[in-house]
């Protein structure tokens, strides 16, 4: 059954983009169908991301009537299809948002995962994702004005009557200045379904546009990539901690065993 996803954070910088890139190659490297949507129509960044920043036809023509749905997926070389928004000002005007709605739900019937990345905070195109989705994927950095706004996002969802269905921690280090993986799940009260480590090979792989489990399939954060979205199709994967160990005791706390 075809499911569309909202990628939310609640608040910018925290790895959003780079998340729902990875999930969605990840997703497809693992055989499954993928739609990516930019729903960021005034500050997109998918397009900028995956080295194809300015297209013929994009999400804000199809949201405007100007062009057909088909004509604004392309594919990339991983064979996971995009939708990018506009980087024009103009273009991303008069824009109604609640037809994302209406595309994203004839988009199932042309594939098995719809991601869609949201605009940051919790204005009306997040809200716009929000609604077009069946369920809601929180982005979080283990630091406390972060939490406090991934929580806000998940209590918008709940009011929403969206089902979150976890939250993946990006640029962990396991350092004391953070905020403890157990603090997180206890704050947000929803599954974890990732953590993915602070990592070089993510901002090389923005340098090089293209997703970090393509760029550096062996580094930390692809391989933790590949096990959130094992996750998310509903495989039972054990975390896996880094050498140093912290993650290990830290979900050992919390009854997750890890490899």
């Amino acid at each position: 059954m075809a499911k569309i996803y909202a990628i939310l954070s609640g608040k910018g910088g925290v790895g959003k983009t780079t998340t729902t890139i990875n999930l969605g190659t990840s997703l497809n490297e693992l055989g499954e169908d993928v739609i990516i949507i930019d729903g960021n129509l005034t500050t997109p960044n998918i397009g900028i991301h995956l080295g194809a920043p300015i297209v013929p036809t994009t999400l804000n023509h199809v949201l405007n009537g100007q062009a057909k749905l088909e004509d604004a997926i392309y594919e990339h070389e991983s064979g996971t299809k995009i939708i990018p928004a506009s980087l024009s000002l103009k273009e991303s005007e008069k824009i109604d948002y609640r037809k994302l709605s209406e595309v994203a739900k004839r988009l199932k019937k042309m594939s098995n995962h719809i991601i869609i990345d949201s605009a940051a905070g919790l204005g009306e195109e997040a809200r716009s994702s929000m609604m077009a989705a069946d369920e809601i994927i929180i982005v979080t950095n283990p630091e406390m004005s972060a939490v406090t706004d991934a929580l806000k996002a998940v209590k918008l969802a709940e009011e929403m009557g969206k089902t979150v269905m976890g939250v993946i921690i990006t640029r962990y280090q396991g350092k004391k200045i953070e905020m403890s993986i157990s603090n997180i799940k206890d704050m947000l009260e929803v599954p974890i379904l990732g953590i993915i480590p602070e990592d070089d090979s993510i901002k090389e792989s923005h340098v090089m546009k293209n997703a970090v489990i393509y760029t550096h399939p062996k580094s930390p954060a692809a391989k933790n990539y590949m096990l959130t979205s094992r996750r998310i199709l509903g495989e039972e994967v054990r975390f896996e901690p880094p050498k140093n160990g912290i993650l290990s005791k830290i979900l050992k706390t919390l009854g997750i065993r890890g490899y």
